[in-house]
């Protein structure tokens, strides 16, 4: 696990790696840590916004020892599978534009308020728990219900702002991730026995089957 101090001291030695200054995003358990949702975590997620910049970063990592690693191991066959890259039980997930199904969308990149910099080179943004949820359920990972429910009982859920993004990522031509949005929550829902997500579940399918319609019109 890596814990909150652990974080800090690699982004600060990374920065100090980084030929020229660069911003990312950090999703996942690392956002949740800056938003004091949790106290560590199994992996360092970051979304980076063009390859070179994910090569930079890539290359400050290594420069500390950590080695490239398979991530068909934790995502299968999914695509747009991070690059990972670990040192003993350490991991940085590196995504460039897409987390999986999901695009980081233009609106995800403004919701991330809260703005931390180490070092001179290296700028981290932080999602906004709404989108947070949204990156817990693109990668669909054993901890990601867990972590999804505690934000959702730490902070207050405008769950309008997650079905607009989901409006927005099929407008991006990503159905799938709505499809995966859907089956989240309805697990969150029966799992943790949240009754007041049926109404947002239901919501969800609606705009999963609209679409469906919608492109079944267009072939005919």
């Amino acid at each position: 696990m890596i814990s909150i101090e652990r974080q800090q001291g690699l982004l600060l030695a990374i920065s100090e790696r980084l030929e020229k200054k660069i911003t990312v995003y950090a999703v996942g358990g690392t956002a949740m840590m800056f938003l004091g949702l949790k106290d560590s975590t199994l992996d360092i997620d970051l979304v980076f916004e063009n390859k070179n910049e994910k090569n930079s970063f890539k290359e400050a990592i290594i420069s500390l020892g950590y080695k490239e690693f398979d991530a068909k191991i934790v995502y299968g066959g999914r695509a747009n599978r991070p690059e990972m890259l670990t040192l003993g039980d350490e991991r940085f997930d590196l995504f460039v534009k897409e987390v999986i199904d999901f695009i980081f969308s233009e609106n995800m990149q403004k919701r991330a308020g809260q703005t931390h910099q180490f070092g001179n080179n290296l700028i981290l943004k932080i999602a906004d728990p709404h989108d947070i949820i949204l990156m817990k359920c693109a990668t669909d990972r054993i901890k990601d219900l867990d972590d999804a429910r505690n934000i959702i009982n730490g902070r207050e859920i405008d769950w309008k702002l997650i079905i607009e993004e989901a409006k927005n990522q099929i407008k991006l031509g990503k159905v799938r991730a709505v499809f995966d949005l859907g089956c989240f929550v309805e697990k969150l829902e029966k799992e943790f026995k949240m009754t007041a997500l049926k109404k947002i579940v239901d919501e969800i399918w609606d705009l999963v089957s609209e679409e469906a319609e919608e492109k079944k019109q267009e072939r005919r």
